[in-house]
């Protein structure tokens, strides 16, 4: 699994919402400033992970986005499948038949592959908030919130 930028801005944008007030939608230009990362980029994504559940959109001048439900309901590999990252392992590979390393290594990435989705799904955006949160205590930040 290749972790690429649609990914990493997703899991970004997901807990900069988490970080903010529950009941306030948050703008997609303040995510976008706070967080670097292209408005109109951050945008499609958003709508991807709207149309998957994970965040509501509200319409008008004080509209934006918040999430749509707890940040401990939230799975890092939903974020991840919202964005369209694969976590099936690349390329489609099959075995040759009459070589025992290459069953041997096959199953090994079969088995690897496994252990990697049961962490993505183990992992849920509560636990990143607290990591977060506990980052900026170490460095004496008391709110603002950068990934």
């Amino acid at each position: 699994m290749k972790l690429t930028t649609r990914g990493h801005y997703s899991v970004k944008a997901l807990l900069d919402l988490s970080l903010q007030p529950k009941s306030e939608p948050v703008s997609v230009k303040a995510i976008a400033l706070r967080q670097d990362i292209p408005a109109p980029y951050l945008e499609k994504l958003l709508i991807e992970m709207r149309r998957a559940g994970l965040v509501q959109s509200i319409r008008g001048a004080a509209g934006g986005y918040r999430l749509a439900m707890s940040p401990e309901k939230i799975l890092l590999g939903q974020i991840l499948e919202a964005v369209g990252e694969t976590i099936e392992p690349l390329p489609r590979h099959s075995p040759t038949e009459t070589q025992a390393e290459d069953w041997v290594t096959f199953t090994l990435w079969k088995r690897l592959h496994q252990k990697l989705k049961e962490a993505l799904y183990a992992i849920t955006l509560a636990d990143l908030y607290y990591d977060a949160r506990s980052w900026q205590a170490s460095q004496g930040e008391a709110t603002s919130f950068v990934v």
